[in-house]
């Protein structure tokens, strides 16, 4: 009888597989510490690609389709940064859930548009930053024709789209009733065509591409703007005020629901749109003649964009000042340069946001005693100097010296926003303001509330 040979059966199963296990299990742990070391020592740098910055408030529905159809149709590099204005519909538990697909920051309150946007600037990592709207759906190409149209000219300051719902010249007619019949018209409407692109005024703020060089140029949004309308108006004048153009790329087409979150609003809509409307006009006057000023004076003095460049917004700023950052961190402001403050500070400071004192270069500490002394000559009235005093004519504005040049202040807002009002006015005829050579415009600060 042939004896069958019993089947032998491997040696120490459970322990080689409980060292499998461990193994596995450090590996696993290995791997994030290093992934977590590399995102710590990796923090500070840019990537080249773009930074898209979507505020959200109480729209989960629209949220989800505008991310999903963003992954759907975007080939080019990006990241999404969710900023939620302490919505109560699950829009938290929806991006925790996106399992790192998202960026997202949920704060404590309704910082509004502008806010909200601030802190996605914050958090931005891309080369490029785009604010989107979350009531919108992006389409093949979407981004491709517009970064086209930006990369097209270094003057370009701002690209947006066109669509079916938005106030201006981005207004297109659509043959589609159903979102569902969108994609096939926005395929067509979206093929690459130069000639198709159209400088213009003003873009509206439900998407907007810019270069990160230019924001640092410029800085964060005017939060002073509250919960929405006009912050994206207020945008638009700063870009021109930096001699950049405004271009809409109308071979890129993408949906627009219809500002869902500000209409949420209801009767409250009007009572916010007329106070910021009010903010506008106090901060601005007449930004129109301002801005067709400054585009005359560039074509006649082509250094002006220079000297622009290297302070960005802050050429539009005082100097002789003291300005305090968000940190509490005072700088003397004179000659260009900001100098760190040493020592208890009692005066009147600025509050400004970082990136706009990081424009200034660094120079050395200054004593609080010595800014005192310089505030106190500024103050005195007797003697020749004007510098850092103010003048006044019978046209009803007030000017700030500076180096022997008079210095316009657009408004009222301007004037006290910069803690200049403690300052002696010296009147002067209209002939001898006229004989005072011209600097730049000074324009208020915009309104912070920064903070992650």
């Amino acid at each position: 009888m042939r004896r069958i040979a019993a089947k032998k059966r491997p040696r120490n199963t459970r322990q080689s597989r409980v060292r499998q296990q461990a193994s596995y299990a450090q590996g696993v742990e290995q791997g994030y510490q290093d992934g977590r070391q590399a995102g710590f020592t990796s923090y500070n740098e840019k990537f080249q690609g773009t930074s898209i910055i979507i505020p959200s408030y109480n729209q989960l529905q629209y949220l989800k389709m505008c991310i999903e159809s963003i992954m759907d149709h975007t080939d080019l590099a990006y990241e999404i940064i969710v900023i939620d204005n302490a919505s109560t519909d699950g829009t938290g538990s929806y991006l925790a859930q996106l399992d790192g697909q998202v960026r997202y920051r949920i704060l404590s309150e309704n910082f509004g548009f502008a806010g909200a946007v601030n802190r996605g600037m914050m958090m931005a990592k891309g080369t490029m930053m785009l604010i989107l709207n979350n009531d919108t759906l992006v389409t093949d190409n979407w981004l491709d024709n517009m970064m086209a149209c930006l990369n097209s000219n270094p003057q370009i300051g701002m690209v947006g789209p066109v669509t079916n719902y938005i106030g201006g010249e981005q207004l297109i007619e659509v043959p589609y009733t159903n979102v569902a019949d969108m994609p096939d018209f926005a395929r067509l409407n979206n093929v690459p065509d130069s000639r198709r692109w159209q400088q213009v005024d003003r873009l509206t703020g439900f998407c907007l591409l810019l270069r990160r060089e230019l924001w640092e140029k410029i800085g964060y949004f005017d939060e002073g703007f509250e919960i929405g309308n006009f912050e994206d108006d207020d945008y638009n004048i700063r870009v021109k005020l930096l001699g950049y153009s405004l271009v809409i790329a109308r071979d890129s087409f993408i949906h627009h629901f219809g500002s869902v979150s500000i209409k949420a609003l209801g009767a409250q809509l009007e009572e916010v749109n007329n106070r910021n409307l009010q903010h506008y006009m106090n901060k601005w006057g007449n930004p129109h003649e301002l801005v067709s000023v400054m585009k005359h004076r560039f074509t006649e003095q082509p250094a002006l964009k220079a000297e622009i460049a290297v302070l960005g917004e802050a050429a539009y700023y005082p100097d002789s000042i003291a300005v305090t950052s968000i940190k509490g961190s005072v700088y003397w402001i004179e000659g260009g340069v900001r100098r760190p403050v040493e020592g208890e500070f009692a005066g009147e400071a600025s509050h400004i946001g970082q990136i706009d004192i990081r424009r200034w270069a660094i120079g050395p500490p200054i004593s609080s005693e010595e800014v005192h002394a310089r505030r106190q000559q500024m103050l005195a009235m007797e003697g020749s100097e004007l510098h850092g005093k103010i003048v006044s004519g019978l046209d009803g504005f007030h000017y700030y010296m500076q180096q022997g040049l008079k210095r316009k202040m657009i408004t009222e807002a301007a004037y006290e926003g910069w803690a200049l009002t403690a300052r002696p006015s010296v009147q002067l005829t209209m002939e001898q303001l006229q004989a005072i050579p011209e600097g730049l415009p000074i324009i208020p600060a915009v309104k912070l509330r920064q903070q992650l």
